[in-house]
């Protein structure tokens, strides 16, 4: 999310970084970019109107042009400014009531509105601890009870059962009633989704409401619709009290514009968003970290969030040991490192997260694929335990027995042996004293060349 808009502001604001002294005419100029790079990006005009005129405002201020750096100053400013807009920090889930806490789920029609429901709950289990069942109140959409029941299995939440003949309001008050006879913390209720809001839903979703009076009501909406999602986030708030909004198919909008739109039209928090299909692909939206991405400073923190939670750090420990006693990082530990790159969402999600990727050409980011990991893995897998342990031995009639093995040419083979020494020679670095730091001056904040990571 937010390439087109991260590439101009970032190469707008690099022009200010450096400079000695601004002005006010340097300024305006600068603002102007800045203001085209928001419209292009999709973002409603009167959060544009309203973001430059606050921009410009502290811009004269005197801390900006009295500034020893009043380059940096300004961006500043602009990364403060556009975190206010979004809704300065990330506001989290209220559950403080006597369980089950009910959490409502509206939103249009291919929103993602189901799909997000498995991947709260997924979220509850994994990051709150809580116990969590589902129930699906849409009874005109074909399938979506099954597809609801499919996922709940997918992510170990109870289903609770309902039939399209039933009534929506009957259906998610006698799972809340079930939901209190096995003491289940949370339930979170599927909605019936429209193409257009109309009477009919709005009309729906207010007795849904007011029967199970739930502690949260979160409206979902598509990302890639632009402007029109906080149009419709705020068409859905006026009918009802919702409590806050989850963004889904991030990964899929280059704008970002439903994102700096939606906090401001609606006043209403971006709590969570999709940023992919899997059920593990729903983050906490931290508006904070969102700037950090979009002015290309990285989201470290939640790189390293994410590390923690879906590393295993058994396997880290034990290959850290390895090194430690000076045996050789190998072909199997490689396997390993794929597989954890892999658990944190690829390559493409991790390379969104870390700093100066706005400095990485356009062409060399398109070059990213995910599927890259899987191919290496089959490589790999393809290998036989004495290879993999000792990748040495493997020459000319090996390599052509491991690429029939996975229906891959020799020249596969060869650039993941390639890919492999070179992270052979890395692993072997940090583990010597001091290893990491010199690896990293070494690196001076870019990437190896010659092909060092898998893609």
């Amino acid at each position: 999310m937010f390439d087109s808009l991260s590439d101009r502001l970032g190469s707008t604001l690099q022009k200010l970084r450096g400079q000695g002294r601004l002005t006010e005419s340097n300024i305006k100029d600068s603002l102007r970019e800045v203001r085209m790079a928001l419209l292009e990006a999709d973002v409603a005009l009167p959060v544009v109107k309203a973001f430059i005129d606050r921009v410009k405002e502290r811009a004269m201020g005197q801390d900006v042009l009295r500034s020893l750096t009043p380059g940096q100053a300004l961006i500043k400013v602009v990364n403060d400014e556009l975190v206010a807009v979004m809704g300065e920090a990330n506001e989290s889930l209220n559950l403080n009531m006597q369980p089950p806490a009910v959490i409502l789920m509206a939103g249009l029609q291919g929103a993602g509105k189901t799909t997000s429901v498995a991947k709260l709950a997924r979220w509850l289990k994994e990051n709150q601890k809580k116990s969590v069942m589902v129930a699906s109140a849409d009874v005109y959409r074909p399938a979506a009870i099954e597809q609801l029941k499919t996922l709940a299995a997918e992510v170990e939440a109870k289903f609770f059962p309902s039939d399209i003949s039933q009534d929506p309001v009957d259906i998610a008050q006698a799972a809340v009633a079930e939901a209190k006879l096995k003491f289940i913390d949370v339930v979170i209720i599927d909605t019936a989704g429209r193409l257009a809001v109309d009477e009919e839903m709005m009309a729906e979703i207010k007795r849904l409401h007011s029967a199970i009076k739930p502690i949260e009501t979160l409206f979902t909406v598509d990302s890639m619709t632009g402007q029109d999602a906080a149009v419709t986030a705020e068409a859905f708030n006026q009918a009802l009290p919702l409590t806050g909004i989850i963004l889904t198919k991030t990964d899929g909008d280059a704008r970002g514009g439903a994102a700096l739109s939606i906090r401001h039209i609606t006043g209403k928090p971006i709590k969570f968003m999709g940023v992919g299909e899997k059920t593990t692909a729903l983050e906490p939206f931290h508006p904070d970290r969102v700037v950090s991405r979009i002015l290309g400073m990285g989201d470290v923190l939640s790189l390293v969030e994410e590390a923690q939670q879906k590393m295993d750090q058994g396997s880290a420990e034990k290959l850290a040991n390895k090194l430690k006693k000076g045996k050789k990082f190998d072909l199997e530990d490689f396997r390993d490192q794929l597989r954890q790159m892999g658990k944190m969402g690829g390559i493409g999600s991790m390379m969104d997260k870390l700093p100066g990727m706005a400095n990485i050409p356009a062409a060399a980011k398109q070059q990213v694929d995910d599927k890259e990991l899987s191919r290496l893995e089959a490589i790999i897998n393809s290998m036989t335990i004495k290879e993999r342990q000792r990748p040495d031995i493997i020459k000319g009639s090996r390599k052509k027995r491991i690429a029939a093995g996975c229906g891959m040419q020799i020249q596969d083979v060869n650039r993941l042996l390639k890919q492999f020494a070179q992270m052979q020679k890395m692993m072997k670095k940090m583990s010597q004293k001091g290893g990491m730091a010199k690896m990293m001056r070494g690196l001076g904040g870019r990437f190896p060349s010659g092909g060092g990571m898998p893609f």
